[in-house]
């Protein structure tokens, strides 16, 4: 665990362990190890390149269980799901081919276009919407013709997107997609790319994302309140991180140990917030997600230090000295500051730019894992070395 009190946060809701549990009718917790991969578009999805690089030379990719993500992070989920079995992992765990099969096409879709693509054709075309525009990048960049289906059964991995019907979560996985109010879908034949779609919908540009999903076999669990056609049709979601830009949710009453990396945004004080209705609307929708964050990071801390849960927390604007490690990678402040800053958006990234939030990306999970996780895990070295973050 990690004592990073970056930010005073507010006591979380009481409530908000039990709807943790509660939430889509998972067993109770039995162990396992899962990994969270949290929203901010490029910024994250490139992060968290940097986060798996270092978990894969610890030979921990393969002691996952389960994989949840929403927004940027579901991008990189899904190449690293889509591409689990190319991996070719060797006796220790390490994934060979973890370079060509996860770092290279995350790299090349982080220096693609899309969010203002997206939006101008989709203002241009009116019987396209730019959620359809998003869903035909990431299948000509990234899956192609890759469907649920085609992800490993082990680990599970589970893309979050926010109903927008129901004002709850939307899981998307190769077992089953479901939302614990209308009811689940078992085996979906869904292309991965709408699943990532829907997942990093965020608004108020990209979303809403429109899945039908009128012609699947619904099936009704016992809590199910929202069974009649209407919601299990057309379905309008949002972004996952909405709802929990952790991902937080979808791991945490089935594995006891959780990993979690966060690159999301950072909502900075303003004496003068605007007033015209487009800049008044982004920043409420900052105040909602730093509180939706604010309270998921509480919580996973308070169950680390409480013991009831096992893990770390490594963020993109968490302080190395507040991790016991012996010896850390050399990141100075400055540079993760501008990195963290990055604007959440799905808009490319100079190739510097990339390597550098990898390097961070490796450099801060390098250190949670040696100070909680793996203490006896050797210091790891950038992947970038001649783009320190000094």
């Amino acid at each position: 665990m990690t004592t990073d009190t970056s930010a005073a946060l507010p006591e979380p809701d009481l409530a908000l362990s039990t709807n943790l549990a509660a939430d889509g009718g998972e067993d109770a917790t039995t162990g396992g190890t899962g990994l969270c991969l949290s929203g901010g578009g490029y910024r994250a999805m490139v992060f968290h390149v940097g986060v798996l690089w270092r978990l894969n030379e610890a030979g921990l990719l393969p002691q996952l269980d389960r994989v949840s993500s929403v927004s940027g992070g579901s991008v990189t989920a899904g190449v690293l799901a889509m591409n689990w079995n190319r991996l070719d992992f060797d006796s220790n765990g390490v994934g060979r081919e973890f370079g060509t099969q996860v770092v290279d096409p995350v790299r090349r879709m982080a220096s693609v276009d899309v969010d203002i693509t997206a939006v101008l054709s989709g203002l241009g075309l009116p019987l396209v919407s730019i959620s359809d525009r998003v869903v035909k990048a990431y299948r000509k960049n990234l899956f192609g013709k890759a469907t649920l289906q085609d992800l490993p059964d082990q680990p599970r991995f589970v893309f979050n997107a926010t109903n927008l019907e129901s004002g709850v979560l939307m899981r998307f996985g190769k077992a089953y997609l479901g939302d614990y109010r209308v009811g689940r879908v078992f085996n979906p034949d869904l292309p991965l790319a709408v699943a990532v779609a829907a997942s990093s919908a965020f608004p108020p540009f990209l979303s809403p994302c429109t899945v039908d999903l009128e012609h699947e076999d619904w099936v009704t669990d016992p809590g199910n309140d929202l069974t009649d056609k209407d919601f299990r049709e057309q379905i309008s979601l949002s972004d996952g991180g909405v709802y929990d830009n952790l991902g937080l949710q979808s791991t945490w009453n089935a594995c006891q140990r959780i990993l979690v990396s966060d690159a999301g945004g950072h909502m900075g004080a303003d004496p003068s917030p605007p007033t015209d209705w487009l800049r008044h609307l982004l920043r409420v929708l900052s105040v909602i997600d730093n509180q939706v964050r604010s309270l998921r990071k509480q919580q996973v801390i308070k169950a680390f230090r409480a013991g009831t849960r096992s893990g770390v927390y490594v963020g993109i604007r968490s302080d190395q000295s507040d991790y016991p490690s012996a010896a850390k990678i050399t990141a100075h402040p400055s540079v993760t500051k501008k990195l963290a800053d990055v604007p959440t958006r799905l808009d490319a990234l100079k190739p510097d730019l990339q390597e550098q939030l990898i390097n961070w990306g490796y450099a801060i999970s390098d250190t949670g894992l040696r100070a909680h996780v793996e203490r006896d895990l050797p210091s790891g070295r950038l992947p970038y070395p001649n783009n320190p973050l000094t």
